[in-house]
């Protein structure tokens, strides 16, 4: 009886050691020397001051800039509480929700892109992501704020849309996924075009 007692305890201590700080370590060591940048954070910097990350969304509400996704944390664009809003297709909700965002687009864009109805804005202007922070936005999107972007900055509309597919990530192995656009480097290169003028 003693003799099984002892052997559990020796076994919990040598698990937990090994799977609880042995192994937590190892794979941190060996994240940290083959992908550095991804598990740092993949963050982004400017002159030397972090502004971000390219893995989560930060809020943009200034008409010269690119805007992201809905957010579905609290609060919003909280990386450090992920979320989904999990209101289904048929939800009265998530009806309101998208009635209210269509609304809004229609409201910021339809200055800039005179005949613009419901039907022209992407589904992820209007909807959260997975994630509830999603740092991408499909091309479809940053497109269709590209005219807004030049307008109030006055800059050429083909110089945002060159910018925009400069800053376009295509599908992971020409399969995998949509392509996105990563809405804080987007507007960091609109940034360093103005500085560049």
């Amino acid at each position: 009886m003693i003799r099984t007692i002892v052997r559990t305890i020796v076994g919990v201590i040598v698990l937990t050691v090994a799977f609880g700080l042995i192994y937590p370590v190892v794979m941190t060591g060996f994240a940290q020397l083959a992908f550095s940048d991804k598990a740092s954070g993949s963050l982004v910097t400017l002159n030397g001051r972090v502004v971000g990350s390219r893995l989560a969304a930060q809020e943009f509400t200034k008409p010269q800039y690119f805007h992201e996704r809905l957010s579905a944390t609290v609060p919003a664009y909280n990386a450090a509480g992920t979320t989904f809003s999990n209101l289904g297709p048929t939800s009265p909700a998530l009806r309101a929700q998208v009635k209210k965002q269509i609304a809004a687009v229609m409201k910021l864009e339809g200055p800039y892109t005179p005949g613009l109805s419901v039907a022209d804005i992407p589904v992820d202007a209007v909807t959260t992501s997975g994630s509830g922070i999603d740092p991408d936005i499909s091309p479809a999107y940053a497109d269709l704020q590209a005219r807004r972007i030049a307008a109030v900055r006055g800059i050429p509309l083909v110089t945002v849309e060159q910018l925009i597919s400069r800053n376009t990530d295509g599908r992971i192995l020409g399969v995998l996924g949509e392509p996105g656009v990563n809405v804080l480097e987007l507007n960091i290169a609109l940034d360093q075009l103005k500085v560049k003028r």
